[in-house]
């Protein structure tokens, strides 16, 4: 019998039997993350079990970050809602201003390798990055983990993604992954797992990987895993509070298909509305003015991401034409910013800073777009309605792109600035 790949060696470690792709099992979750837009309704329907306590208090864990600050009166109690809950049942909560659910989940070292993590929010696979099966679940699914602390679920079968050859200058994970969607479609790995490898990955750091497992749930992959390597171990200094077991895939493990990216071919790329594999070169839709540029999310909005934005902008101002608005994915992502100078050299050339966490990106508040206007953003998703409006229109691109675009008030190739 051929060996197993990461995914099927994990939730057969969390499961009572050895299980393998197209099996069904129920796991054990060792994390299970809910944010305010999805916090209430898991509250409301777990309630109706009339259980008063939740299996295991200190594997839950709530994030305030999609309406934070709240803009409106809902939000507000929303919010009460869900610290309320969280102090009856001894439940952690990152309040308002700590950053987007999943860097604080990464961060804290709530989430290890070797582990499963459920969160009420389709880019849980962010934490795929660092060897864990991470994915999304529905609220009423949600419930009832917080009420028996296991899942029901498929073992999905395993895409293997090889990045080989070097990344060209100006170039990033965020083209990384454009690219692998608009090869594969939005659907094209639907309810598959994502397993990246090659010496293009070894080489990128922890920040430029959460990217690539970010955006695997927009090909309809159920994770973006990885193996974790020393990069992975080193990150995790002082951040892990358990023991962990890091998972790799057996040699003659079973992939249901291997793709292929030469990445020395690749250049800066842009995700055109209104579907993020509607993706073309920069350099096709360069000159395309921009109403307004979002640096931030969960995809780009690290330390890291603003330093490259920095490199751009430092000691220049951003076209009168455009908004540049600066989200950093959590407060400790703001403090490394503050120490770099990144931030200050961003605000200086005229970005306007929003507090950690989503921002405009999911559109509950700050920066939704007017009709007609265009959004170049680093964010995962361009789709009608994102950002709070249907009549606008939002383009992907790396936070290089976004920031060269901040100059010259139009979709603009990085190239040129670096």
């Amino acid at each position: 019998m051929k060996g197993k790949t990461i995914v099927e060696k994990i939730i057969s470690s969390h499961s009572k039997e050895e299980v393998r792709a197209g099996d069904f099992t129920v796991v054990s979750v060792d994390i299970a993350m809910c944010h305010d837009a999805t916090g209430p309704a898991v509250i409301k329907a777990f309630e109706e079990f009339g259980r008063k306590k939740v299996w295991d208090n200190e594997k839950i864990v709530f994030v305030l970050d999609h309406a934070a600050p709240p803009p409106n009166e809902r939000a507000s109690n929303l919010h009460l809602m869900m610290r309320d809950f969280a102090e009856r049942q001894g439940i952690k909560l990152f309040d308002v201003g700590t950053g987007v659910c999943h860097q604080v989940i990464m961060e804290k070292g709530l989430i290890l390798p070797g582990e499963i993590a459920v969160g009420t929010d389709s880019h849980t696979c962010t934490y795929g990055a660092l060897n864990a099966f991470a994915f999304g679940i529905g609220s009423t699914d949600m419930s009832g983990v917080f009420l028996t602390g296991k899942i029901w679920l498929k073992v999905p079968q395993t895409l293997k993604v090889s990045l080989n050859g070097g990344l060209p200058k100006g170039v990033y994970a965020k083209d990384i992954a454009l690219k692998l969607i608009r090869t594969i479609g939005v659907e094209g790995a639907d309810y598959l797992a994502l397993e990246f490898s090659g010496d293009v990955l070894s080489e990128l750091p922890m920040s430029e990987r959460f990217v690539l497992s970010n955006m695997s749930i927009e090909c309809g992959a159920k994770a973006g895993i990885m193996e974790a390597d020393l990069k992975t171990l080193n990150w995790l200094k002082g951040k892990a509070r358990r023991r962990f077991s890091p998972i790799r895939s057996d040699g003659d493990a079973n992939f249901i298909d291997e793709i292929h990216i030469n990445c020395s071919t690749l250049e800066p790329l842009v995700a055109i509305p209104h579907s993020v594999d509607n993706v073309h070169p920069v350099k096709e839709v360069e000159g395309t003015e921009i109403d307004q540029i979002f640096i931030g999310t969960c995809t780009n909005g690290r330390a890291e991401d603003l330093e490259v934005a920095a490199a751009i902008l430092a000691g220049k101002k951003v076209s009168p034409k455009v908004r540049l608005l600066i989200c950093p994915a959590s407060q400790e992502e703001l403090f490394k910013s503050l120490q770099t100078g990144a931030l200050k050299a961003l605000l200086e050339a005229g970005g306007i800073l929003i507090p950690p966490g989503c921002g405009p990106c999911p559109g509950t508040h700050l920066g939704i777009p007017a009709d007609g206007e265009k959004v170049l953003s680093t964010a995962n998703r361009n789709f009608k309605g994102r950002m709070g409006n249907n009549k606008a229109f939002i383009f992907l691109a790396s936070p290089a792109t976004c920031a060269a675009s901040a100059l010259t008030g139009k979709i603009t190739d990085p190239r040129r600035f670096l």
